[in-house]
């Protein structure tokens, strides 16, 4: 008991803070986008929201009392319960909007790919905390196999966003591990020459590596507007929507984009649309503040972690969080290719915020822990 007490004393009420005034957030913005298309019930999308913030809260607890040091004799379980069901989603998950991704138990849904994100990052920390070196192309090749078959099964549900996303978790730790930037710039730019070319021989009718509706979205991305009333609807209407939003914003629940049912997936992809709309700039200015400061606190955290395992588990979660917050305001910018990345708790859906809660969860253990005698 004496050693919970001193673990509490340590946690980082800051970061927790933050991350309860993000979620608040994204009740109120869910409520404004999502009251009137339930009329029997305005809180609908609300309250299902709050009960994955429940089960967030209870799952980053379960993953802050446990010390993250004992996870490392978990590992390849880990590893190969999240491929295996990986696996059974690519094969046998019904689709919901031309896509395998979701297992339902009952009334619940839940996207399993969410959950590999929090399993990439235990393993691939753990599986870079042991290599001796990194400094070599050679050194990189188990990393970037440990990485490449989960996000394969991922594209292949399809789910091009989450398999980015994973992209921008092993960039991230590659780099606090210490590989030359030099490597890391190689990848990328030969990860950029594999999508053109994947992109390209697609749309050749040669080989169909990319689906019709992402190569619609990256023809979408370059031009709008060549495809106005099809798949450049959303990407324009969003862009008016921030748009008109002004400085002070048109007003909480009278965003004429939002309210007119101008904006499709207004409660989730396009969250940050509603947000810049009816509290215009001011508010989408403290939202990204509020995340970039989430964000500098946890780089922070890291440089006081006890160990590299620590640290990598940390920077894995914020490029997570990273990754999610620049791809998902870049689509409603029209800056970046729409691929359905949520704003981190702010966009209505159970998986991610319990995704992204766990994160948390994470980061405040290896902080809580960061001292060998706690005093």
């Amino acid at each position: 008991m004496d050693l919970d007490r001193r673990l509490i004393r340590n946690v980082d009420w800051i970061l927790v803070a933050t991350t309860f005034a993000l979620v608040g957030f994204g009740f109120v913005a869910i409520y404004s986008a999502t009251f009137a298309l339930v009329p029997s019930d305005p809180f609908y999308y609300v309250k299902r929201q709050a009960l994955g913030a429940v089960v967030g809260v209870v799952s980053a607890a379960f993953a802050v009392a446990i010390d993250y040091r004992a996870w490392s004799r978990f590992v390849r379980l880990i590893y190969g319960a999240t491929v295996l069901l990986l696996a059974v989603v690519t094969v046998m998950a019904p689709e919901i909007m031309g896509a395998g991704r979701w297992i339902a138990l009952g009334p619940v849904q839940f996207q399993p790919s969410e959950f590999a994100k929090i399993a990439l990052i235990v393993t691939l920390a753990h599986h870079l905390a042991e290599k001796e070196r990194v400094d070599s192309p050679g050194q990189l090749l188990s990393p970037l196999a440990h990485v490449a078959i989960p996000m394969v099964l991922i594209l292949l549900q399809p789910d091009l966003g989450t398999a980015l996303v994973f992209v921008g978790i092993l960039f991230g730790m590659l780099y606090v591990r210490g590989v030359p930037f030099r490597y890391i710039a190689a990848l990328g730019a030969g990860g950029l020459v594999a999508f053109g070319l994947a992109a390209f021989v697609s749309m050749k009718g040669w080989l169909p590596l990319l689906k019709e509706y992402q190569l619609r979205r990256l023809f979408v991305f370059l031009d709008p507007y060549s495809d106005r009333t099809g798949a450049g609807w959303n990407v324009i209407q969003s862009m008016i929507a921030v748009g008109s939003g002004g400085f002070f914003g048109k007003g909480l629940f009278s965003g004429s984009q939002t309210q007119l049912d101008f904006l499709p997936a207004r409660h989730t992809d396009f969250i940050f649309s509603v947000i810049a709309e009816e509290l215009g700039f001011l508010g989408a200015f403290l939202l990204l503040a509020a995340y970039f400061f989430l964000i500098c606190r946890g780089v922070w955290l890291m440089s006081a972690a006890k160990d590299q395992f620590g640290a990598l588990l940390i920077i894995g979660v914020l490029s997570m969080l990273l990754f999610h917050v620049l791809i998902n305001v870049g689509m409603t910018l029209g800056i970046m290719p729409v691929t359905g990345l949520p704003l981190p708790f702010a966009s209505s859906g159970g998986s991610s915020l319990v995704t992204n809660l766990i994160g948390i969860g994470i980061i405040l253990n290896v902080h809580m822990r960061r001292h060998k005698i706690l005093f």
